[in-house]
């Protein structure tokens, strides 16, 4: 028996990185029972796994294959709702130490329903996120204000948000000390720079790297499957797919506000216990909106979670 680390995923086949630093492409052993498990990647990259190696008779190179056999206990993992009806979500990632949004205020545009959906998951999976703004060389003033605008409504809800410009190597010393000597996950739409900026990070990874159509200003997808790469530096970056928008699953309406840590904060400032801060008097959340203390478009986003509001489904 071997352990290893999952660092690629295509589909039904795996690369597996060994405790010796071998590679092993694997598949999942046939009678490996996945409890619980309503996902359309039952592995995924990050995860800690146990496999054997056995010969193929229709291996024509001779090489061994893996079968794993074992996915040890995930501390983490963060996942979008899958388009696949016949299952409830997509594993992005397992096993992060922290995640990093990348936003771009145009070209193309990153909404701020995106970014919160995003960071309630990340919440909701206790992985520490970040948000990093790139392309700031592209902005102009009015963008940059806007940019501005949006830094301090998500430093006031208590995350750390960084302006790059991968391109003209802005902010990218900072980044790489962020990122040094832990499990890293890049996410955001298409076309905001993801691949990119792990090219500057891990030159060796050479990630294909798409244009932006000029008719929506959206991003080609040039990431199709997740993968690992480990940094000279120390740490590793999983690279994910460029996804349009951002589910939240597992979560009950009552724990929706733990996951805005703003809201959070004045739980027990409000008058009842179970205030779901939507009509109820002397609500102390509702009071930090009218205030300004509390972004209203984050109050917005926390709403539309808690309707229900599905039109960031994929």
């Amino acid at each position: 028996m071997k352990k290893g680390i999952v660092i690629k995923s295509t589909g039904s086949w795996y690369t597996v990185k060994t405790e010796e630093g071998n590679f092993i492409e694997s598949r999942i052993k046939g009678n490996l029972r996945l409890k619980g498990i309503r996902s359309t990647n039952p592995i995924a990259v990050g995860d800690q796994v146990e496999l054997t190696e056995t010969k193929e008779d229709n291996n024509a190179d001779g090489l061994s294959v893996g079968l794993i056999s074992k996915i040890f206990p995930r501390k983490n993992y963060i996942i979008r709702k899958s388009p696949n009806l016949s299952k409830e979500s997509h594993i992005i990632a397992a096993n992060i130490d922290q995640a990093f949004l990348i936003v771009t205020i145009q070209y193309p545009v990153t909404t701020t329903t995106f970014i919160d959906r995003f960071l309630v998951s990340a919440e909701a999976y206790r992985i520490p996120c970040h948000v990093i703004f790139n392309k700031i060389d592209l902005y102009n003033e009015e963008q940059i204000d806007l940019m501005n605008s949006l830094i301090n409504i998500y430093e006031n809800a208590g995350y750390l948000c960084l302006k790059i410009s991968a391109k003209m190597n802005l902010g990218m010393d900072e980044l790489r000390s962020m990122m040094a000597n832990k499990t890293n996950v890049f996410s955001g739409h298409s076309g905001v720079g993801k691949s990119t900026i792990i090219n500057i990070l891990h030159p060796l990874g050479n990630l294909k790297t798409g244009e932006i159509s000029e008719a929506h200003y959206s991003g080609k997808h040039t990431t199709t499957n997740s993968e690992m790469y480990e940094f000279e530096f120390g740490g590793f970056i999983i690279d994910t797919p460029g996804i349009k928008g951002f589910g939240v699953l597992e979560m009950e309406k009552e724990e929706i506000s733990h996951y805005f840590p703003e809201i959070f904060k004045l739980l027990n400032e409000c008058q009842y216990y179970n205030c779901t801060h939507t009509h109820e008097p002397q609500c102390a959340v509702k009071k930090s909106v009218e205030e300004g203390k509390i972004a209203l478009s984050r109050y917005q986003s926390y709403l539309g979670l808690l309707e229900g509001e599905e039109k960031y489904r994929n």
